[in-house]
């Protein structure tokens, strides 16, 4: 049996340990039960949870010396110590080969182990650029559900923590095996796309004298760079500079991206078919948008719409 025991700490969440328990700790008919599911905590007892009501946590930091996979699900809040004791067992857990797994901001915790330094890692949309900014030596990738270099592994926001235990079994036993735990959950055993998908589009900027507000009101003409500069007099090169300055981009990308934002939308509140959207956006067509949506949100308009249509 693979021991997978989850380190918990006050205030923890429930849901994202219960990611973890539905899938490598419910015993289910007709299913084989590879995994054996425990919890510890740095001191043994209650632990306040964010549901209102405390777990009883019977077992110390002893445990992670034989857990094969560690499991942090959640770290609350982001910015508060590991202690030393913690790391010390995690650092030993990970050298003698068992796999650490965070689900959402546990990501942090195991950031300041050192263990993702020079590595790619994931965590919630709206906690990545504090991750980044905390710990520069990590890769960190918004856009994903999660990422796994087998020794390690992490998850986006706490829903991606269920993606992630599902690849991890997935690895371990076979997609067949997967597919049967994620039937039993009523979840698909893979969900398309990434996290970038559920974040909200970026509300339009307000900069470079107005040009920004001027293109979004005209996104449906076809718009280039030579249209955008000849707006504030400015030769291609000293707009591309003063995005670069002043947004981070190019003004070929921030269009792009603005036109994909506004399709998100409308996707969202309209009925309106996929080329009528192109158009109204400036992508021309319906395989345009197709392919740039794919390419900066990482699923189809239609499953897009599937997931996000307003009632």
């Amino acid at each position: 049996m693979h021991r997978v025991v989850a380190l918990v700490r006050p205030v923890q969440s429930t849901f994202e340990l219960g990611c973890a328990a539905e899938v490598f700790g419910t015993e289910r008919a007709g299913v084989p039960q590879y995994y054996e599911f425990e919890v510890c905590a740095e001191t043994p007892g209650p632990i306040a949870t964010t549901s209102g009501y405390a777990l009883s946590v019977s077992r110390g930091l002893s445990a992670l010396a034989s857990a094969d996979t560690v499991l942090i699900p959640g770290w609350a809040p982001v910015d508060a110590p590991l202690p030393d004791r913690v790391r010390r067992a995690l650092l030993r857990a990970h050298a003698r080969g068992a796999r650490l797994v965070t689900i959402c901001s546990g990501v942090f915790a195991l950031a300041r182990t050192g263990l993702l330094d020079g590595r790619s890692a994931t965590t919630h949309w709206a906690r990545a650029a504090q991750l980044a900014r905390e710990f520069p030596e990590v890769r960190v990738e918004p856009d994903v559900l999660y990422v796994d270099h087998g020794d390690v592994a992490t998850s986006a926001g706490a829903g991606a923590g269920i993606d992630l235990c599902l690849h991890l079994v997935r690895r371990d036993h076979g997609a067949a095996h997967a597919a049967l735990i994620a039937r039993h959950m009523v979840m698909p055993p893979h969900r398309e796309g990434g996290q970038v998908q559920y974040a909200p589009p970026p509300p339009p900027a307000d900069a470079l004298d107005g040009l920004l507000e001027w293109a979004g009101a005209r996104l449906a003409t076809p718009l280039s760079v030579g249209d955008l500069a000849a707006h504030l007099s400015v030769s291609p090169r000293t707009l591309a500079r003063r995005f670069a300055e002043q947004l981070g981009t190019s003004p070929g990308a921030w269009l792009l991206s603005r036109r994909v934002a506004e399709a998100r939308l409308l996707l969202e509140e309209t009925d309106l078919p996929v080329e009528a959207i192109a158009a109204r956006v400036g992508l021309t067509s319906a395989v345009n948008l197709r392919r740039r949506f794919r390419a900066q949100v990482g699923t189809t308009p239609g499953a897009y719409r599937r997931a996000f249509r307003s009632p």
